[in-house]
Formats: C-alpha cells, structure tokens, sequence
C-alpha cells in the first residue's frame, strides 16, 4: 500500500538554524506486514546506524547524529524531542525514526515519491526540487511536523511525518485535542508493501508516540479514503475509523488510536 497526501500543509522541525515562520507541508499514508525478528540491541545502534541504500553507499550516523538534544537555537520543541525517541523493537527487527537530513536523504526519498503507486497520493513526483522544497518547508518551519526516515534494522525503507495535529490545518475539520499527534507514512521499496509491515510498523510508532509524548491522548491519521490499503493497514495497527472528513485536497477518513484503548485494539 502506497501512502497519500494530507489537508493543506504543515509547517515543521526546526534545523540547527534557529526558529522559522511557520509555513506549510503536506501529506500521509502507510502500507504493508512483516518479516522475522532479527536479533539487534539498541546499544548497537546507538553507537552506528547503517544506512544501506539500494544505489549508493551505505551511511553510517553517530551516536551523536542519533541521540537526543536539540541543536542550540532551534525552534520551539513540540514533539518532545523526537530525535531522541531511540530505537524500538517490533515483530520485524529492530526500528529507529531518524529525521531527514536532505543532504543524505534527498535523492533516496525523491525516487519513493516517483514511485507511480506513492504519486497518486503524496503528489510529490518530479524533480528533486519539488521534494527537497516539501522537506525543506518543514525542516524551516516552526517545529510543528519533523519528516524522519523509518530505518528497519539499519536500512531505510520507509518514509514518515510525526506532526501536531492540533496545530495542523487538519484541526479545522474534526474535534482536535490538545496534543492530538498525527502521522504520515509510506513504505518506499516495492518488496516491503502488502506484507502487513505498515500496521507493524504504524503500531509501533503510534506506541512510540503515545510512550514519549505523556501529555498526547490520541494518533491521528487522515488517509484518502480511496486509499484502501492504507486505511486497513491503521485499522490492522490498532486504530479506530471516527469520521469522514472533507478536506480542501481530499476526502478522508479520520483515524485515531486512543491511549486509553491501546491495550484493547
């Protein structure tokens, strides 16, 4: 299952460069099941985390690159230091969000978003300028959606956008609450859709969200409602169908996991 697009845009994490107007961002979406735990500690990955990317070099990141701590004069933090969330174990190896860094990362997420089946949703395909502008607009933004790599077992292989919905646009079009955290997602290699990876890896993450942000009470997620694959992906991860949503780009479906039915669902 491909991935697809959001309400508007959204704003997002600031670099090392102090904050930024907010400015827009769009999208979302997940797909796919899972493979066989693979033995990996986390103090492995704190250490090094090795990119293999099919087509280039693997990239190693430092522990530095990896750890918590904002950089000095950085935006407001309205996800509680997502960089330092560390790594996760799930039913298909170990998983790690890593922020982009469109020096390392643009080429590889520029060739997800031709993918045919993540265009029709995320509608990013074309040069790498359209994609480095999305990832830019959040990178500059004002810290309100940070776009990360999904890094299973050293390789990355999926692309997300962990935001605040309540301070999104999504929240003119359905009753938000304080906190409300959204995801975006796709799955950018071919052989890793339509296994069932996306509801493994979407549970995890809205698990992770849920662990390192105590003041959040709920995920959200606004696939296209044309997006079938996606919506059964959150529905098999634990979330629950609440609304129909027109939106000014889409009609969407309204998905949310609870805190309080996380150990129900």
């Amino acid at each position: 299952m491909p991935a697809d697009r959001a309400v508007g845009r959204r704003p997002s994490a600031a670099p090392c460069r102090g904050p930024h107007p907010p400015t827009p961002t769009p999208r979302e979406s997940p797909a796919v099941p899972s493979a066989d735990p693979t033995a990996r500690t986390a103090s492995g990955i704190e250490d090094t985390l090795d990119l293999r990317l099919a087509e280039r070099p693997a990239v190693p990141l430092t522990a530095e690159q990896l750890g918590p701590g904002r950089c000095p004069g950085a935006g407001p933090d309205l996800l509680d230091d997502l960089p330092g969330w560390g790594p996760v174990g799930t039913g298909a190896g170990v998983f790690q969000l890593v922020p982009v860094r469109v020096e390392r990362d643009l080429e590889l997420i520029t060739r997800w978003m031709n993918d045919p089946a993540v265009a029709a949703f995320w509608h990013l395909d074309g040069p790498e300028h359209l994609t480095e502008k999305h990832l830019r607009t959040q990178l500059e933004g004002d810290g309100r959606s940070v776009p990360c790599l999904g890094v299973l077992e050293g390789v990355p292989m999926s692309y997300w956008e962990i935001y605040r919905a309540d301070l999104d646009p999504l929240a003119r079009h359905y009753p938000a609450r304080p906190q409300d955290t959204g995801v975006h997602l796709l799955i950018g290699e071919v052989p890793g859709r339509g296994r069932g990876l996306g509801s493994l890896l979407l549970r995890a993450v809205a698990d992770l969200v849920l662990d390192q942000r105590p003041g959040c009470a709920r995920v959200v997620a606004e696939p296209d409602l044309r997006n079938v694959p996606s919506i059964a992906a959150f529905l098999n991860a634990g979330f629950r169908f609440g609304a129909e949503l027109e939106l000014p780009d889409k009609q969407a479906g309204l998905l949310i996991r609870d805190r309080a039915l996380r150990h129900l669902l």
